[in-house]
């Protein structure tokens, strides 16, 4: 596993596995995992997996699985929805009886100012984007939001400054006027639990 981006989580399969993409001859395929949050809620989270692993197991609708992965991000370029992606690529999936959790571990460094706000209903959240170094000088981008505590420590750090972080990925449904148009989308981001301000990269 990377040290710096850890990602686990445990719910139920959304979908079959269908193809994605081929990247230097490997073969990658995605499915939705639904993972329930304490409220009842579920995140609908896209997790990608290479083609061995996949062949590995019997991957059925509604099934309970485990994910042990790293999140990734890529932009999307083909003008369908959101410009940045976000999934989990797979290292290691099992099948269990286990309860629904969503874990992920980051450390990287702030690319962008952050911003703090309130929300309608007085909370105070920070939007964040971290940037992830991975292996071969790559990059992935992950938007982050903090709230309360964490998000005023968090408005006080420059474009730069490392940070390390544990919390969930969620995913959140919004509507985006395109050409008059009302449309739904669907936003990820890492919503942070704790956060370390100064952790080396």
């Amino acid at each position: 596993m990377e040290s710096n981006n850890y990602a686990e989580l445990c719910g139920t399969l959304g979908a079959c596995p269908v193809y994605s993409h081929t990247l230097r001859d490997e073969v990658f395929y995605t499915f939705p995992l639904e993972v329930e949050r304490l409220s009842g809620t579920a995140d609908r989270i896209n997790i990608i997996l290479r083609r061995e692993l996949m062949e590995s197991l019997e991957l059925e609708e509604r099934s309970h699985i485990a994910v042990r992965g790293e999140l990734r991000s890529y932009n999307n370029k083909s003008g369908v929805g959101s410009r940045l992606v976000i999934t989990v690529l797979a290292r290691q999936i099992y099948f269990t009886d286990e309860e629904d959790r969503n874990i992920v571990l980051l450390r990287g460094a702030l690319c962008r100012e952050p911003n703090l706000r309130r929300t309608p209903m007085g909370r105070e959240i920070c939007d964040l984007m971290l940037a992830v170094n991975r292996r071969y000088g790559r990059s992935d981008y992950l938007p982050c939001i903090a709230w309360g505590r964490c998000a005023q420590l968090a408005s006080r750090l420059g474009v730069g400054s490392p940070l390390c972080l544990t919390g969930r990925i969620q995913s959140r449904n919004y509507i985006k006027n395109e050409n008059g148009e009302a449309i739904e989308k669907t936003a990820f981001e890492v919503s942070a639990v704790e956060i370390d301000a100064g952790a080396p990269v």
